[in-house]
């Protein structure tokens, strides 16, 4: 093996270099990441209230490398950086490359506020949807014992912090839910009224999102029952509060936190290779800007050749996809000594899924903005085929038809698993 790359992060970027380096015989790929296993983080919301399972979503890194033998799977963290040294430090030891790739994607970011960070339900990770999911039904079986009726509003109403499509799908999937699911799952509660609030600090939902979109989705979550507050942030959230900046206040015990995000910082690498949003700053292609031996892709970076997006590109899964193909075939043109290509971003367009048969989806070409049952429609194909394997695709695809059918689901179960992993 002539080069050793070591990629930090198995997302959309960091897949898609190991695919597009497979029949490389000089190249030596080790993917590292803290969870042994990759997730598609835009049905995330799904898990967490109880319309997928977590396999449903998720794939082993073993398995997905079995069949490539120029790559493995190291189980770890990323501590440190040693750029002088060309080597990283994990939490499970150290590895040498020859080039690095980032590719760590993001985390919550709660500008500050320890209260929120303590206290609120973020949504990132596969941990987050699951701890959301057993949260979300722990407190609605504490509403039917509770005879206080503030104490039992307080655990039958929502708060969602961010009105992007993680915080409409939350909400969109929530009514639902109230509508077909807890009426019929708990008689106890019947008469009792299940809040939902939707917050933004904007004054539309789906901000990069087209004004027909932005328009129906309001409408549409307004006429479920949601109660959607714009031009509106979260200042605190104590003593079962959620306190807005205009001091009005709401009472329950669950905020979910969709309300922004930033990247991560790495240990070894300098203050000024950051950018907006602690991006690392990186050139035409996708190589940190100082650092010739290190490539940061996706949300970890921020990129401003890119002509038709000056300020950086937006913080999108196909972005990670597209740079990850990119750098692959690069690497490739590099190793052969050919013309490297400089990256560009080919918008295929956003979509919202707002609940059962009800999306919104803007298509750049031929410029369509779809909304309603052909845009959910849309909706499903591109996220079931999105899946990594046939049975992953299988398996969502009949707990969609089953849930569309019958207006219910049967994953509803509060499973926590005894901390013995060590």
């Amino acid at each position: 093996m002539n080069k050793e790359i070591v990629i930090i992060g198995g997302g959309f970027a960091g897949i898609n270099v190991i695919k597009s380096l497979k029949n490389q015989a000089n190249i030596h790929i080790t993917l590292v990441d803290k969870n042994n296993y990759n997730f598609f983080p835009p049905l995330l919301y799904q898990v967490a209230t109880g319309f997928l399972e977590v396999t449903n979503i998720s794939y082993p890194f073993r398995k997905i490398l079995r069949n490539q033998e120029n790559a493995n799977f190291r189980m770890g963290e990323l501590l440190e950086i040693n750029t002088s040294e060309k080597k990283v430090v994990l939490s499970t030891g150290e590895l040498k490359y020859d080039q690095l790739i980032l590719a760590t994607g993001t985390t919550s970011n709660y500008f500050g506020n320890e209260h929120i960070k303590a206290n609120s339900l973020p949504m990132k990770t596969v941990n987050d949807a699951i701890e959301l999911r057993n949260f979300i039904f722990q407190k609605t079986e504490d509403a039917v014992l509770e005879m206080n009726p503030i104490e039992r509003e307080k655990l039958l109403t929502i708060v969602i912090a961010g009105g992007g499509p993680t915080g409409v799908e939350v909400a969109g999937m929530l009514a639902e839910m109230r509508q077909n699911i807890f009426q019929k799952d708990y008689p106890d509660l019947k008469g009792q009224t299940f809040k939902i609030y939707l917050v933004d600090g904007s004054d539309t939902l789906l901000t990069p999102m087209s004004k027909k979109a932005q328009d129906y989705t309001l409408e549409t979550l307004t006429k479920s029952g949601v109660v959607v507050k714009l031009n509106t942030r979260v200042k605190d959230f104590v003593n079962d509060e959620v306190i807005f900046d205009n001091d009005e206040k709401i009472l329950t015990k669950t905020l979910i936190w969709s309300a922004g995000v930033t990247s991560m910082v790495f240990k070894g690498l300098a203050d000024e290779c950051y950018g907006p949003g602690k991006r690392l700053k990186v050139d035409q292609y996708n190589e940190l800007i100082g650092f010739p031996d290190i490539y940061v892709l996706g949300d970890s970076c921020i990129q401003f050749s890119d002509a038709a997006f000056p300020i950086g590109h937006p913080q999108m899964a196909q972005v990670a996809l597209q740079q990850g193909k990119n750098l692959g075939q690069n690497l490739i043109n590099e190793f052969q000594n050919r013309q490297k290509k400089a990256f560009s971003y080919k918008d295929k367009g956003s979509m919202a899924i707002i609940g059962r048969s009800k999306a919104s989806a803007d298509i750049p070409y031929p410029n369509i903005q779809l909304t309603g049952w052909v845009a959910w429609v849309i909706w499903l194909f591109v996220h079931l085929f999105s899946l990594i394997g046939y049975r992953n695709r299988f398996k969502t695809m009949v707990n969609w038809t089953t849930a569309y059918f019958t207006k219910d689901q049967t994953l509803r179960m509060i499973i926590r698993p005894s901390k013995k992993s060590n």
